[in-house]
């Protein structure tokens, strides 16, 4: 039986991606960057992938000390060798820097561009981590984190990887930080460093030591998933959110797998007459996923969840806004890989006017969405609910 689920999701991503062989990608529509005060600092919203470069890349080039930058994705294209100079550059003029990056992720990036100068200190997480540990399951997480953070002055963070198709053809958001927050993803990067440095890069490799500051910022807080030390904080925080809810939930994802309780959770706040609108693609670039997360869409429907579907380009986004006060963007899917799987971070902001600028974001979104409904739902050929049902079986690992 799991042979032939495997041999079914194999086929799938076969043909999904014979199908997607010379397609050329579609417009689709954004925001331009929108920046709001939110207590000592700002937050600017990004829906483009080259405007989000644009403010990275100046970030880099105006930096003074240092320059910290994470993805989990760095792809060896024109826009990495983009990002790869520019980090290079400021190691030249003095700037101290570390990159981290995520050797599973990057393993089709030829080791030529893995290649980097001695002035910049790059730690690449291994695609393997458990050494004679494999028992060890803390030791299995990817680090799936896109963090970026130049000085004390500015941060950015969510769900775009490096590379060029990015930068045009996928639908991500992401935002840059300023302020008291900036600290506490200084301390998200230097953490995971300080964790692994030792048995990455030796027992020479110096630590990140930082300076705690000591203002707290009480309307926006930086959560991290850290399965070494078996933290899985995002799930709770959205799961909080949507228990409180009274007005709206609106999420967006890439890949939507989530568990029984998330999914629970979801039809008590759609039955109690919250707005519940599930934004998810039409088709991504996992399409055994797709089929996966469709397991739960019956249920969900009935309950009275809105579920909207990205057309002709990848929606990649991991965003949320609840009842125009709380929202979240930041690297975690909601699928099990995620919540309680990988390093991941999440931005949560209590302040209406951030979550006024992603509601008009999802507005937006939604008019580049098809809407799916119980009746079309129900109405699916036969073997449409044979593979989901073949495939269902899968939900745990993905």
């Amino acid at each position: 039986m799991l042979g032939a689920q495997l041999a079914l999701a194999i086929g799938l991503s076969l043909v999904d991606s014979y199908r997607r062989r010379n397609k050329k990608p579609k417009p689709f529509p954004t925001t331009p960057p929108r920046e709001v005060a939110v207590g000592e600092g700002t937050i600017t919203t990004y829906t483009f992938g080259q405007d989000l470069y644009d403010a990275m890349l100046a970030a880099i080039a105006g930096a003074q000390k240092q320059v910290l930058l994470e993805s989990y994705i760095w792809k060896g294209d024109a826009v990495g060798e983009q990002f790869k100079q520019a980090l290079a550059d400021a190691a030249d003029r003095g700037v101290e820097v570390h990159c981290i990056y995520d050797s599973f992720a990057n393993l089709v990036v030829s080791p030529r561009f893995k290649s980097f100068p001695a002035s910049m200190r790059v730690l690449p997480y291994p695609v393997y981590n458990a050494g004679w540990r494999f028992f060890d399951l803390r030791r299995y997480g990817r680090d799936h984190r896109k963090i970026l953070v130049v000085d004390d002055s500015v941060a950015f963070v969510g769900g775009y990887n490096i590379g060029s198709a990015y930068a045009t053809e996928w639908r991500d958001t992401h935002v840059r930080v300023t302020g008291p927050a900036v600290w506490d993803l200084k301390r998200t990067f230097a953490d995971f460093w300080n964790l692994n440095r030792r048995r990455l890069l030796g027992a020479s490799a110096r630590p990140l030591l930082l300076e705690t500051a000591a203002e707290w910022e009480p309307r926006i807080r930086v959560h991290r998933n850290v399965p070494r030390l078996w933290m899985f904080p995002i799930r709770g925080m959205y799961l909080e959110a949507i228990n409180r809810a009274s007005r709206n939930i609106w999420i967006t994802q890439a890949y939507f797998l989530p568990d029984t309780d998330f999914v629970e959770a979801l039809e008590a706040a759609a039955r109690r007459g919250v707005d519940v609108r599930l934004l998810v693609p039409l088709k991504s670039n996992h399409v055994v996923t797709d089929w996966v997360s469709r397991g739960y869409y019956t249920q969900l429907l009935r309950s009275g969840v809105r579920i909207l579907r990205f057309k002709d380009a990848m929606v990649h986004a991991k965003t949320a806004t609840v009842d125009g006060t709380w929202s979240t963007v930041g690297t975690a899917n909601i699928d099990r890989l995620s919540l309680t799987g990988n390093y991941e971070v999440n931005v949560e902001a209590i302040d209406a006017s951030f979550a006024r600028a992603l509601e008009e974001i999802f507005q937006l979104d939604q008019t580049n969405c098809l809407e799916l409904t119980l009746s079309e739902w129900q109405a699916r050929d036969l073997h449409r609910r044979f593979t989901e049902a073949m495939l269902t079986p899968l939900r745990p690992l993905l």
